[in-house]
């Protein structure tokens, strides 16, 4: 991709577990200016039954929303959007039956990320929005999760998702709306408990500041603020939050809370969101905190720029693997190589966009990974890792996707193959997968010098022509034979040409 252009406009929309967040920019002089920024409070959350079924009325409630939303992107191209679904969406079980519906009405798809990369990209926002030098830990008190990174300047260091939020506290531990000590002590130790698990590497790696993000903590700032009890550079302080702990053991219930500075919203998920914030502040041993108004909407924006900039984390996320792994980087490279070539052929004929380049180099790259664990069945464990490893910069589709061409790209295929990468990524990924397979039986000799010239060609989509330019070996004959009927198996047709004879 090319740069944007200054005055370009870029969005995102965060799909959290308490509120849908939408934030529209202009992009001057390689800065995100924010232009609008709408929040709506739906609780995804809310609607999550103790299956992890999400209701129809969560549902509706969050469709209604992103129609809102969707009205306001009209003058943002679907390439510079990004849309994200947090804690509330990885958590259903029947959270394809929502995105299914929302991408009827959204200009792009929704991504589910994981806990983590959710924790790098809150860290990106934050720090993007506020300078300052060392070792930062950042908090961000979502509705249905917890994000805890630890960083320095642009980059995080320690990244944990805890499973805690103030939408699902409230539903836990104050469903009825009562306040009570005895439920806000349970409250506060289930939050301690959850944090135990992380808290020694959190000290032992330190930190020079300490920021909070998002609603959570930012209503606690600002009733702090009203009552002055924040210190004297308006942080959150632990004397503070004590103070405001023991005015809401005074009331008896939620519709009794009346703070200046808290949203009506906001007022049922206070006791639980103070909760988890006081134990956040017990366990760490934290004195104060400052409030940032970057978070995670924000970095899914400077994330996107820096795909535009090819700053991709994606890519330094593959390198990394690659290391990690003990790949071959030059034949992982050759393999590549071939793949763009077979894909630039194919891509008009095909209707591929680059993006699905960029999902087949990837691919490419990684396809031998699972032979870190065994040569026997390396593809399957290749697609294990990639499906289940915290990889920044992917969402879940985007590592289910890879996962797949990992876990095609040798041995038989099987007609409940296609049908799963049908589901995740339609006739393309099918295509993708094949022209993977191809790349890699072009390059078994595993040798240096280049593979046979070919031509790849479609005569209809499920059948497709591969001409041999110069001369093969043997071997790589009866590799191709056994292809045509590899591709026979998922109802394609391959022709193998020698244009030489």
């Amino acid at each position: 991709m090319d740069f944007l252009d200054d005055d370009e406009l870029i969005a995102a929309i965060d799909i959290g577990s308490n509120s849908i967040h939408l934030a529209i920019a202009r992009l001057d002089h390689g800065e995100i200016r924010k232009l609008a920024s709408l929040s709506e409070k739906v609780q995804l959350a809310a609607g999550l039954d103790a299956d992890n079924v999400l209701s129809q009325a969560a549902q509706q409630r969050g469709l209604s929303c992103l129609s809102r939303f969707a009205g306001r992107l009209s003058g943002v191209a679907p390439n510079r959007i990004r849309i994200v679904a947090t804690n509330a969406l990885r958590q259903a079980v029947n959270a394809d039956e929502f995105i299914r519906e929302a991408e009827r009405i959204l200009p792009k798809p929704i991504e589910i990320i994981a806990g983590r990369e959710e924790a790098r990209l809150i860290y990106l926002g934050v720090s993007q929005t506020i300078a300052g030098k060392g070792k930062r830990l950042v908090i961000d008190i979502g509705g249905g999760s917890t994000e805890m990174i630890i960083g320095q300047d642009f980059e995080p260091l320690i990244t944990e998702s805890l499973q805690m939020g103030c939408v699902a506290y409230t539903r836990r531990f104050f469903a009825d709306g009562q306040i009570s000590s005895k439920q806000f002590d349970k409250a506060v130790m289930a939050a301690r408990s959850e944090l135990a698990n992380v808290a020694d590497h959190y000290r032992q790696t330190g930190w020079d500041e300490v920021l909070g993000s998002s609603g959570t903590i930012k209503a606690a700032r600002a009733i702090l603020s009203s009552l002055g009890e924040t210190d004297e550079q308006g942080r959150i302080t632990r004397t503070g939050l004590e103070y405001l702990r023991r005015n809401l053991l005074k009331l008896k219930h939620v519709n009794q809370i009346e703070f200046d500075g808290l949203k009506e919203d906001r007022k049922p998920v206070l006791p639980a969101g103070l909760a988890i914030l006081l134990a956040v502040f017990d366990v760490l041993d934290i004195d104060s905190m400052a409030y940032s108004d970057g978070a995670l909407r924000e970095g899914v924006m400077y994330d996107l720029l820096g795909r535009f900039r090819h700053e991709d984390v994606r890519d330094r996320s593959v390198s990394a693997l690659m290391t990690r792994y003990s790949i071959d980087v030059q034949h992982a490279q050759r393999v590549a190589s071939t793949a763009a070539i077979l894909f630039n052929q194919v891509a008009h004929r095909l209707g591929f966009e680059e993006e699905d380049a960029d999902l087949l180099r990837r691919a490419a790259l990684l396809h031998e990974i699972g032979l870190a664990i065994s040569h026997a069945g390396h593809h399957r464990h290749g697609a294990y890792l990639m499906e289940y490893s915290d990889v920044p910069g992917f969402s879940q589709l985007d590592q289910l996707r890879l996962s797949q061409l990992i876990g095609h790209h040798r041995r038989r295929l099987r007609a409940d193959g296609r049908e799963l990468l049908l589901t995740s990524g339609g006739e393309k990924l099918v295509w993708l997968a094949l022209i993977l397979r191809l790349a890699v039986l072009l390059n078994h000799v595993r040798a240096e010098q280049a593979h046979p010239s070919v031509e790849l060609s479609v005569i209809k989509p499920d059948h497709w022509r591969l001409e041999l330019l110069s001369s093969a070996t043997d071997l790589l004959w009866r590799d191709l034979e056994d292809e045509i009927q590899q591709f026979a198996y998922w109802q394609m047709q391959l022709d193998v040409v020698d244009t030489r004879s």
